[in-house]
């Protein structure tokens, strides 16, 4: 009887700590997630390291599920509501996580706020909206390949010092429920530049983030049409210059503010 009785004592104990481990992977929020998936997905990586393909659909799956409830967000919160005085709404920017590896944060812009046209240098970006409607527009750098010799063969004038040619990846608007964006660092348009149709919030994760002392500034750019410059276009259609453009280098752009907010919202406990 003495033998029965340790048996079940142990196997109660058993269950009553699987209860509990239970209890605590249902505690798991999406946000800790995601910051887990982040951990595994960039560990091996760096500047210009991209993750490897299947480490990279880990990572939009867990994004791809995400809504504005995950985060603690709400449309009709202050940050999505733009000053009656103001000519260029006022961006808010929530800072979930940042480490040397990678940054989770939140861009919340209330109605026909703008993120300019930027770079990422070296960089892998998830971009997910998690609301609202935004308009997208993003290029890459036309190199020295076929690209380069299509467009430019013969050139009647060179452009001016500075101005680089650049083909347009995305020119479209984007309305939640829709899936991540994913930009790396020499393709899918790592130059981008986000319009607020309506109040939004897009959900971005860097990997590895900008730092200065390293070189990973982040730069603006102005950008115009093909037609800018006379060059010879007979490899190109009129439809076809429609997706190239020429950027050059700008100063951050004075009538566009970027503040930061505290973040409210599930917290990430770093393991």
């Amino acid at each position: 009887m003495g033998v029965e009785r340790n048996v079940r004592k142990r196997k109660g104990k058993f269950y009553s700590e699987s209860k509990k481990n239970r209890r605590r992977q249902k505690k798991i929020t999406v946000v800790q997630k995601l910051y887990e998936t982040c951990k595994e997905v960039f560990v091996d990586c760096g500047p210009g390291v991209v993750p490897s393909p299947d480490k990279v659909e880990r990572l939009k799956a867990v994004l791809d599920g995400m809504t504005e409830v995950d985060v603690g967000l709400r449309p009709n919160m202050p940050f999505f509501k733009a000053a009656t005085t103001e000519q260029f709404p006022r961006i808010t920017y929530l800072c979930l996580y940042e480490c040397e590896k990678f940054s989770i944060g939140i861009f919340c812009l209330p109605p026909t706020g703008v993120i300019p046209l930027h770079n990422h240098p070296g960089m892998t970006v998830f971009s997910k909206l998690l609301f609202g409607t935004m308009h997208i527009k993003s290029y890459d750098w036309v190199d020295n390949g076929s690209d380069a010799t299509a467009v430019l063969a013969d050139p009647v004038d060179d452009p001016p010092t500075g101005v680089r040619l650049a083909k347009v990846k995305v020119d479209s608007e984007f309305t939640a429920p829709c899936n991540t964006s994913i930009l790396y660092p020499a393709d899918g348009g790592n130059m981008h530049c986000f319009t607020a149709k309506t109040a939004c919030a897009v959900l971005d994760v860097l990997g590895p983030p900008y730092c200065d002392p390293e070189g990973r500034h982040c730069q603006f750019y102005m950008d115009s049409p093909f037609a800018s410059f006379s060059v010879n276009s007979l490899a190109l259609t009129e439809e076809d210059k429609d997706g190239y453009a020429w950027l050059e280098e700008r100063e951050r752009p004075k009538d566009v503010t970027v503040v930061k907010a505290v973040y409210s919202g599930p917290k990430i406990v770093e393991k």
